[in-house]
């Protein structure tokens, strides 16, 4: 079976010069495998095309794929139409347990969730007609899914979902927080919820004056709170600190006993905590979507950080995800790059207090710590944004810096903005480093307001990496990224500092992301919004001993040296516990 897509974004056949019609052999002997549709935008048959591969090089806009699939995959969920997105296999909701999703951006979870909640009813891939419920059920008889699309396609299914996007909530809706909290409090667990989740301070804050890690919970809370028969979880991390991840996959697991969740989640920490099952999705990003069978969780896991699918007998990724723990014992030899003072900052409710330490060239450096203990306050001493009330840091270092939230409010394209921070953009160099690592060439003619949150995450990145600088800061550089996106990161990263006589701090609340990245952490300590100590940088076993022993939290490795949490009080819990090694103490079959 072959499909071919057209991005219709992409697609412009005033500039072009339809190549994909001119060099196409089926055209050229007289058939009508490509044309121009109503808004001249390519069409290709499907049924017509040899999938030569012609078009898809000769399109300036990369605005083609065809590929080809296995014959078992004759049968789609869901097509959005001609020449689009089309996806097969979907999740299946399991009572009394959370259920994982896990893939790359694009790939067709979002889909899944909503044909699961009933605003999308599958097509089965015949888009030219209207979706048939008689069709659609004899379609799923047998299966798993036939019990519960049968109480979907008779509005039976009531369904709450916390979306990825939670930039949204301050744009539609006006008012407290406690306000907005009480309208979905329907299953009179909004107390319990705010307690657990911290939100009592703020809930006589205004919505608009919220930070993305306080809009984060509310989210969560608000879809906890409602009553349904399915709830849907779209990414709960981001922005939180790994106290809060901690809290919030509590309360999920305490809901998932009474009703079935669904969660996509790229923190595999806390995937690995939290999910009973796994359903992992690939393919290709906005082309095409296969979501696999459930898998246990600790299995699914590591086929995809793998590649390799053993049940269905399929690589999707000609490369393995492996954490490397070579980069903690590097015997390299650095200069230092800075010398950080003992420092004092005082704010009206809030003080930090900077131990001192150093910055070494060609490394990169891991920050940890809860959220409002001072974090982001350290990176804008450093970067000279902040001045230190006590002690003095040196002003001839060039510092670039990303922060922690990223705003997409220019109608400039990619290409535009990155070409005025940088003038390396045409090096084949920039190109290999910046460029294609992150992923960049498809949308680099997008309006930056036009980016989704990853989009736009991996612009601000490339952003501060193209400035000319000796420390290039980067405050939660994993937020929105999919885990592939955040493995590249530790490449990325890596070879920007390697052989230059400069050097990489890193704000990150995703463990596995800190673990891949750093050679040595700085660990912080206090009371969130009220006092914050930073100290280090350490080596990383006594850092991570520092930050992880603070949460009660112990990490090991198993067979595929994947770092995993340990149950709370299993023998390998308290063992490592009983030692004072709380990161890495064993490996599973030592």
């Amino acid at each position: 079976m072959r499909i071919a897509v057209v991005h219709r974004e992409k697609c412009n056949s005033r500039k072009c010069g339809t190549e994909c019609i001119i060099y196409c052999p089926r055209v050229r002997t007289g058939d009508e495998t490509v044309i121009l549709d109503e808004e001249k935008k390519a069409f290709i048959s499907e049924e017509m095309c040899v999938g030569c591969g012609i078009c898809i090089k000769k399109c300036p806009f990369e605005a083609i794929d065809i590929i080809s699939l296995p014959e078992e995959l004759e049968y789609p969920t869901h097509r959005y139409g001609p020449n689009s997105f089309v996806l097969y296999g979907i999740a299946v909701p399991v009572e009394g347990k959370v259920t994982g999703i896990l893939g790359a951006n694009g790939i067709g979870k979002s889909t899944s969730v909503q044909i699961l909640s009933g605003n999308l009813i599958p097509n089965l891939g015949i888009f030219d007609e209207v979706a048939d419920w008689e069709q659609i059920m004899k379609r799923y008889t047998g299966t798993e899914l036939y019990d519960y699309l049968k109480d979907v396609s008779a509005n039976a299914i009531k369904v709450s979902i916390k979306p990825q996007n939670i930039d949204f909530i301050p744009k539609v809706f006006k008012g407290q927080v406690i306000d907005l909290l009480k309208t979905t409090d329907e299953r009179g667990k909004l107390a319990d919820y705010i307690e657990k989740l911290s939100l009592g301070t703020i809930l006589n804050r205004e919505i608009d004056t919220l930070s993305g890690g306080e809009l984060q919970r509310i989210a969560l809370t608000a879809a906890l709170a409602r009553k349904a028969d399915f709830y849907f979880l779209d990414e709960i991390t981001p922005f939180l600190d790994i106290h809060q991840r901690m809290a919030a996959a509590a309360v999920i697991r305490e809901l998932a006993e009474e009703k079935p969740i669904v969660i996509v989640e790229h923190d595999l920490a806390i995937l690995d905590m939290l999910a009973d099952t796994v359903h992992i999705a690939y393919g290709k990003p906005s082309v095409f979507g296969i979501i696999t069978r459930p898998k246990g969780v600790r299995v699914g896991i590591n086929q995809y950080l793998e590649g390799f699918l053993v049940e269905e007998n399929v690589r999707f990724r000609d490369y393995s995800v492996t954490f490397d723990i070579k980069v903690h014992e590097s015997t390299k030899v650095h200069n230092e790059l800075i010398s950080i003072p003992e420092m004092k900052k005082t704010f009206p409710a809030f003080t930090l207090e900077v131990a001192g330490g150093s910055i070494k060239a060609g490394e990169v450096i891991g920050i940890v710590g809860a959220n409002g203990i001072g974090k982001s306050t350290l990176a804008k001493l450093l970067a000279g944004v902040e001045k230190p009330d006590s002690g003095e840091m040196e002003t001839s270092v060039k510092v670039a810096y990303k922060p922690q939230y990223v705003k997409g409010d220019t109608s400039d394209t990619v290409e535009f903005h990155l070409r005025q921070i940088t003038n390396r953009f045409d090096s084949p160099r920039y190109m290999h480093d910046i460029i294609e690592p992150l992923s960049l060439t498809s949308i680099l003619q997008n309006p930056i307001n036009t980016l989704s949150g990853g989009e736009l995450q991996r612009v601000a990145i490339a952003s501060c990496l193209s400035q000319n600088a000796d420390l290039y800061i980067l405050d939660e550089p994993s937020a929105h990224l999919d885990v592939e996106q955040r493995v590249k990161l530790t490449k990325i990263f890596q070879q920007h500092v390697e052989g230059r006589e400069a050097s990489i701090l890193v704000i990150d609340h995703d463990i596995y992301v800190i673990d891949m990245i750093s050679e040595r952490l700085f660990v912080f300590d206090g009371v969130p919004g009220q006092f914050g100590t930073a100290k280090g940088p350490f080596r990383m076993r006594e850092g991570m001993n520092r930050f992880l022993s603070d949460l009660d939290v112990t990490f090991r490795r198993d067979k595929s040296g994947r770092p995993r949490i340990n149950k709370p009080g299993s023998y390998l819990d308290r063992d490592q516990k009983s030692s004072g090694e709380y990161y890495y103490q064993k490996m599973d079959n030592e």
